[in-house]
Formats: structure tokens, sequence, C-alpha cells
């Protein structure tokens, strides 16, 4: 049944595109695809007509469906069922006879990689003509389906391999794996990152603070010799910083100039889950990052929490899919996370590990473990004082958004502000 319904997609998805003839931009990597997507997708809306993947549609069902149509906000109610696909044939079927005027003149597809081929097969399909790698990283998300950390970097590459000499990869210069992929391609090169000699460069990266409490990150962005200040409201962290340089980059292939891409991107609503910034209980503020964790966003994520004033509590949960990675990787962030936090709250069988790390530096009062989310919640909540700034962060399993709703402000506004609130996921 599911071969045949890619099939299906598959022909309905390449029929799409010789009709209509979009601008496929391509986004991948391990870290930092979604924020960067929507950057990208923000840019280029200032000109063009665009579809950026939505929710979890980045495989080789989803991706042809978001070729066809818009049907992020349906899959996230109600999943993958036979219903929902049925509908999006026959949606795709209607569609592809419609007005090529309100066709999308790009799209900015996620190419996702489980396991060794995903991206082969998804760049060979629906080939891009713009491909954006993000960060790899020494230990990478999903690494378990993988015989190596270097295999799902080359695994990653065939994104850029696909491009053909009129395409443009748009590269991490700060990650050196991503950026040997640029001999790896005949297109035209552009860089992105904090480093010297980036195409479209960051700089001077720092929160953005109003009234000792963060609001936003601040920083500026150089290309093509002009310079101008960024600020994005909502969000803390690098991240967005390499996100909009990334995004700058994909404009500069488009016509777009620097000055309207900034501007786009300081208009953008931060993704959930993405170091958003969210009011807590007691005024304490919330650093929501758990939409997902590897050790590489878990770095950044404390790095980020190391740069604001005030006390600072640390909750996080496992990271999964590191395979052999694991235990190494859950015994840094440990040792990482003590070096940081007032207090220390780890959640789940990695999180126990991080706990045993860290209990070697601080105090048995500062640094507790619980076995879930669920458990971990009101204990938090009792844990916070006026003032704190915490972090939340985990994998998708551990389910860390649930501790957030316990302790943001506003919890009544959970269903906009928080990852996973659809009734398909509160219902696991």
């Amino acid at each position: 049944m599911t071969a045949l319904l890619t099939m299906l997609l598959n022909l309905l998805a390449r029929g799409y595109l010789w009709r209509f003839k979009p601008t496929l931009i391509g986004v991948t990597g391990n870290t930092g695809k979604t924020t960067t997507k929507e950057a990208v997708a923000a840019v280029l809306a200032t000109r063009y007509r665009v579809r950026a993947t939505g929710g979890n549609l980045n495989n080789e069902l989803g991706m042809p469906a978001t070729i066809i149509g818009d049907f992020a906000d349906t899959y996230y109610r109600h999943g993958g069922t036979p219903l929902f696909w049925l509908s999006v044939l026959w949606s795709g079927v209607v569609g592809l006879f419609a007005s090529a005027d309100h066709y999308p003149e790009i799209l900015v597809l996620e190419y996702g990689a489980d396991r060794p081929g995903d991206i082969r097969r998804l760049a060979r399909r629906f080939r891009p003509q713009v491909a954006v790698v993000t960060h790899v990283g020494d230990v990478p998300v999903h690494v378990e389906f993988f015989a190596s950390p270097k295999e799902l970097a080359a695994e990653k590459a065939q994104l850029v391999r696909a491009l053909s000499p009129r395409g443009s990869a748009v590269l991490n210069g700060d990650d050196l794996t991503v950026l040997e992929m640029r001999e790896m391609t005949h297109a035209s090169v552009l860089t992105f990152g904090i480093g010297a000699g980036a195409s479209v460069q960051v700089s001077d990266i720092h929160p953005k603070v109003l009234g000792n409490r963060p609001a936003g990150v601040s920083f500026n962005i150089t290309a093509d010799g002009a310079s101008m200040p960024c600020v994005v409201a909502g969000v803390l962290g690098a991240g967005i910083a390499r996100a909009t340089a990334a995004a700058v980059a994909v404009g500069l292939t488009q016509g777009i100039g620097l000055a309207d891409a900034v501007e786009a991107v300081s208009r953008m609503m931060p993704p959930p889950g993405r170091l958003r910034l969210l009011a807590g209980i007691r005024e304490s503020v919330l650093v929501d990052d758990t939409y997902n964790a590897s050790p590489a966003a878990m770095h950044l994520a404390i790095d980020t929490v190391r740069q604001l004033p005030g006390r600072k509590v640390l909750v996080l949960g496992d990271m999964r899919e590191l395979g052999a990675h694991s235990v190494q990787a859950h015994q840094s962030i440990g040792t990482m996370a003590a070096e940081v936090a007032d207090t220390l709250v780890c959640v789940g069988d990695g999180g126990r590990i991080m706990y045993d790390a860290a209990g070697n530096q601080l105090e048995p009062q500062r640094v507790h473990w619980y076995p879930d989310s669920t458990t971990a919640a009101p204990e938090v909540q009792k844990l916070i004082r006026s003032g704190d700034i915490i972090l939340v962060k985990g994998s998708q399993g551990v389910r860390m958004e649930r501790i957030v709703r316990e302790i943001m402000a506003e919890p009544q506004r959970a269903p906009q502000l928080l990852v996973r609130q659809s009734a398909r996921w509160l219902s696991k």
C-alpha cells in the first residue's frame, strides 16, 4: 500500500513540477533546518509566491505532498491516516488542472534523512536549483541508522551533488564538514556563518535585553560589502543569526537584496520550540527549546543561556537516536550543564547519565533527576524563583514541552506557542 501511495504521489508531484515549473530550494542538515527554512521562506516571500515544507512532511511521502499542496495543518492535526492521503491524491488530481496564477513560484523543501539513501532518492526525484546545508556536527542526530557520522554527512551531501552547474549551493562556512561539500558540486557556492571569509557573515551576536530581561537577539549581517543590524524578537541564540545569513544568501541567488532580506527576517515569527522566549510563572523567563535535541543543539542552547543575566535553571532531557555515541554525549552535556546551571534538572534514561556526570561538580541539592517529563513537570514548578532564566530542552520522544506547559505564565496559549499540541500528539 505504501509503495503504491508513494508511486502515485510522485507521479502527481512530477506533473506539478512539469506544469508549473517552480524553483526548488532544498534545505538539509542535522540542526537548524526548520528555522533556516522559515527564514528562507520569509525572505523569498518579499518578491515571490512561496510554499515551504510544514510539519514533518520531509520524506518520500511528505515531499510530493508539499509539492502538490499545503497540507501541513491537516497533517499536524490528524496525522497520515488513509483518509488524509486519499484527500491529498484527490486534491492533487483536481489542482493539476487549476490556474497557474495561484501556484507557488518557489518551493522551499526540507530534505530529511533517517536512513541511508533517503536524500539521494529525494534529490533524484526532485532536484533543487538551490541547496542549503545548515549544520552536521560531530555527533549528529539519527546516527544510529548509519555506520558513522561521516556516512550521515555523506548522505546530506547528496543534496549538493544533485545540483546542476547552473544551480547554487549555500553552505555553512562554520562547519568544516559542510564547507567541504563545495568540492562535490559544479554549481556556484555561497557560504554563510560567523567565521571570516563567509559570503554572508554575521557578527556581534548578543541577546537583546530590555529591563534586565532577554527579549530577542541582535546581530550584524554583512553581504556584498554592505552591513546592516538585525534584531529578531522572541528568540535567542546564534542559530537564528546563521539562519538569517543563509536566508540572505538564498535571497541573493533570487535577486533579493540585503535590506529587504533583513527586514523580512526581523518581522518573522520564530518557530515554536527553537530557543523561543516565553513568559514563565513567578515572572521567570522560559527559553523553550523543546522541538528536539542533539549534542550540537544542546551545546548551542546551553551556551546561549550562559550569556544571560540571572539565576539559571536548566531542564534537560534525553538526546535520542545517538546509537553508540549516546553515553559519551550525555556525559559531556551533563558536565557542560553543571558549569552553567544554578539548578539542573535531568529527565529520562539519558538524563540519568547527565545527572551522574553533573553530580561530580554540583552539590546534591542543586541537581535532580526524574524518569519522565510528566513526573518532572510539577517538581520543576517548585524549584522556580522570581526572575529565573529556565532552559527546557530534550528530544521529541521525551516530550519536554509538557514541562514548559506546566511552568509557562499563559498555559491557555500553549496551542499557539508550543510544539506538539495537536489532538494527535496530546493523546499520546
